[in-house]
């Protein structure tokens, strides 16, 4: 699956003939609020975050989790570690507003794209452990929005100046994601089984990468920031089908990982508001 989307990133800048105008892009302009700030975006999460909790839905523990990624690039913005602030919180801001949209999409019974749309069902699904539903959220977040955010953020060959300001926002997101899987096992003993088996490995307790989502998500981001326009939606939904393919892989582990989450989901604690809280 991997191979195939580098191939198509190679078809098509090699067929490339002129560099896309952004506004075709943004399918953002929906109608649905959308944040202009970084404040504006831990606000909108903060109120997603009491929504799922006055009805006990899972969808609040990726936006828990989104929520600390957005303060620790807004503290990074303000402490100087970017090259370029303004650009990062445009980059932050463009990235937020795909969740936003999502989020609303799916609470209007709209449809928010494939592999959101994976990601929003799988959290009525019991048999899915906390750490799941967590990646599944990643998982659509950086390998299909990270990538178009950026494009939008650096059209064209600008695109390449972003490039260490990219890896900084995907350290902070690691690092955000590691200190979540430590927090797990604090509360819940089992998980530490997730990370001593697959230690030494390049690939999380579910099939999912992060190091390899980085690398398609920035690979994407360089092919949707130069493409021509005709060829932006075709692309950008191939990127939907592959990520809705690892959420799959996601949801439905095979073999002994399997077993293992089993046995993590039968510890965990089965009050939503319970979880939501302890990851708060």
């Amino acid at each position: 699956m991997r191979r195939q989307m580098y191939c198509i990133l190679i078809y098509l800048h090699r067929t490339s003939k002129s560099v896309l105008t952004w506004p075709p892009l943004n399918t953002l302009k929906t109608g649905f609020m959308q944040a202009n700030t970084i404040q504006e975006v831990i606000e909108a999460l903060d109120a997603i975050i009491r929504q799922c909790e006055m009805r006990d839905s899972r969808q609040a523990y990726f936006a828990v989790l989104y929520k600390g990624m957005t303060e620790a690039v807004r503290d990074a913005i303000v402490a100087g570690q970017f090259e370029d602030a303004a650009r990062m919180e445009r980059l932050d801001v463009l990235f937020a507003n795909r969740y936003l949209d999502a989020w609303q999409r799916c609470e209007q019974q709209q449809t928010p794209g494939r592999s959101w749309q994976a990601a929003f069902d799988a959290c009525d699904d019991d048999a899915l452990i906390v750490l799941q539903h967590l990646i599944l959220g990643i998982n659509t977040h950086i390998n299909l929005d990270l990538a178009i955010a950026a494009a939008l953020t650096a059209p064209g060959d600008t695109v390449f100046a972003l490039q260490r300001d990219f890896e900084k926002i995907n350290d902070i997101i690691s690092a955000l994601t590691d200190d979540m899987q430590m927090k797990l096992e604090r509360i819940w003993w089992p998980m530490r089984l997730i990370r001593r088996v697959m230690r030494g490995r390049d690939k999380a307790v579910i099939e999912f990468s992060i190091v390899k989502a980085r690398q398609a998500a920035w690979a994407n981001s360089v092919a949707l920031a130069q493409l021509p326009e005709p060829a932006v939606a075709d692309y950008i939904d191939q990127m939907d089908k592959t990520v809705t393919s690892i959420a799959g892989n996601i949801a439905r582990p095979k073999g002994w990982v399997s077993h293992i989450i089993r046995f993590v989901r039968w510890w965990e604690p089965k009050e939503v508001g319970r979880v939501i809280g302890l990851l708060r």
